[in-house]
């Protein structure tokens, strides 16, 4: 016999078996239903793209974790890293096609070359949404909201989603005299929950080249109280009122009106390690589990869809990171992972009834229940066993005296009640009641 190969996947990557799938599966519906309620669209976008497309307006930390290579025809293309670049390409090459302000929702694995921890891997499922076409309070508001909702609707209710915005911060750092240093200065700060105050305030005051300038740095990232009281410290130290202060104004006034500002805080350490944004951005932290970092973030990227049109689409979007969630939610014992789709199981107590079975489970379908039937006539204890892996909640048994009656004997799995034969409207009823 020739050698057998190793069955293995590669570091980062991983199988998902059904269980821990059917778990996803559900999750992404639940989103996809908040997403389709605010108006947002599907589409969809390669997962190979020219590297040009996706590293234009990149820096060396992120070409760093790019799967990147030459195809066959020598070209020079690279596995996405976010949906986001895809999509200000795809709304540039598409644009006499689409209607603005264009509102879409993208569910579809991306790459990075991140070291492999918990809640991170090297390829993952993203959920986006974004709007573009718009400029306005109302976006960014209606995409937190979404974020919102759509972590409520999946169970996920103790959150804090915590708001920046980049161009009250740049407006600092160029009073400051040090806004030709900021995309080393917002990497840096972005890392602050990571590595912690101190070398943070290292790593400035080696890009500002002055200690004192990084100590005000530190003071400005530095939440106060509660949102209007850090506003209103932030608006001080970037020069005064300006467009962007009198945004998160708005949007913080819409948040009052919805009900919903409990959810949010202001937090200046939030910067966005992604290098394309602009205005508003945001993460959302488990409370119950910080350690596990952000599960949904975005933001407002006014200039990404320049680079492909002459057209000004200023967007906003957010994406829920759903593996590093559902990791959380597993940590937390939150999750409710299913063995199958399935309501019932026909068991198989004599094989030359097996005709008479399918005849029965289409029947059951037909009236809306999902059922299989067990294909051999093993031991009933076999039989029991594969209905409890896959979390079947209701077993049917059909024996050569219930032929001419038509009838069946229902019995609920966890509870062992028989039902005695009745009817196969009956057992519908009876099962889709649960």
């Amino acid at each position: 016999m020739a050698n057998l190969i190793q069955p293995r996947v590669l570091k980062g990557f991983r199988d998902i078996l059904p269980a821990a799938e059917i778990e996803r599966s559900s999750l992404q519906e639940k989103i996809i239903e908040v997403y389709r309620s605010y108006g947002f669209v599907p589409i969809d976008t390669p997962v190979l793209e020219y590297s040009e497309i996706l590293l234009r307006k990149s820096n060396g930390e992120t070409e760093k974790q790019v799967f990147r290579f030459l195809d066959n025809g020598k070209r020079d293309v690279a596995l996405r890293f976010d949906l986001t670049v895809p999509f200000a390409r795809f709304t540039a090459e598409h644009e006499s096609e689409l209607y603005f302000p264009f509102k879409r929702y993208h569910i579809a694995k991306v790459w990075r070359g991140e070291k492999p921890q918990a809640g991170r891997y090297r390829e993952f499922v993203q959920c986006d949404i974004d709007t573009v076409g718009t400029d306005s309070a109302c976006a960014d508001f209606e995409i937190l909201s979404v974020m919102r909702a759509a972590l409520n609707k999946i169970g996920v209710k103790n959150i804090t989603i915590h708001v920046n915005h980049r161009g009250i911060f740049n407006r600092f750092l160029e009073k400051l005299g040090v806004l030709d240093k900021s995309e080393d200065i917002l990497r840096s700060v972005d890392k602050l929950a990571k590595v912690g105050k101190d070398e943070v305030k290292k790593e400035l005051a080696e890009f500002t080249g002055d200690k004192a300038k990084a100590d005000q740095i530190l003071e400005y990232i530095t939440e106060e109280k509660d949102f209007d009281s850090t506003l209103a410290k932030i608006e001080k130290l970037a020069g005064g009122p300006a467009e962007d202060t009198q945004r998160m104004r708005d949007i913080r006034q819409m948040m009052i009106a919805a009900g919903i500002e409990a959810t949010y805080t202001l937090d200046p350490s939030i910067t966005r390690g992604l290098d394309y944004y602009t205005g508003i951005v945001y993460e959302t932290f488990l409370n119950d589990l910080p350690s596990i970092g952000s599960v949904c973030s975005g933001g407002r990227y006014d200039n990404l869809a320049g680079l492909y049109t002459k057209t000004r689409l200023p967007g906003v979007g957010a994406s829920i990171g759903l593996d590093r969630l559902i990791a959380g939610l597993e940590q937390l014992g939150k999750t409710t992972q299913k063995g199958s789709y399935l309501d019932a199981e026909i068991f198989c107590t004599d094989i030359s009834l097996s005709i008479h079975y399918q005849g029965i489970a289409s029947k059951l379908r037909q009236l809306g229940v999902n059922v299989e039937v067990f294909p051999e006539a093993k031991k009933m204890g076999q039989q029991y066993a594969l209905a409890e892996a896959k979390s079947i909640h209701w077993g049917i048994l059909i024996e050569s005296g219930d032929v001419d009656s038509n009838t069946v004997t229902l019995k609920d799995l966890t509870n062992r009640k028989m039902y005695n034969s009745i009817s196969v409207e009956e057992a519908a009823k009876l099962i889709l009641a649960k």
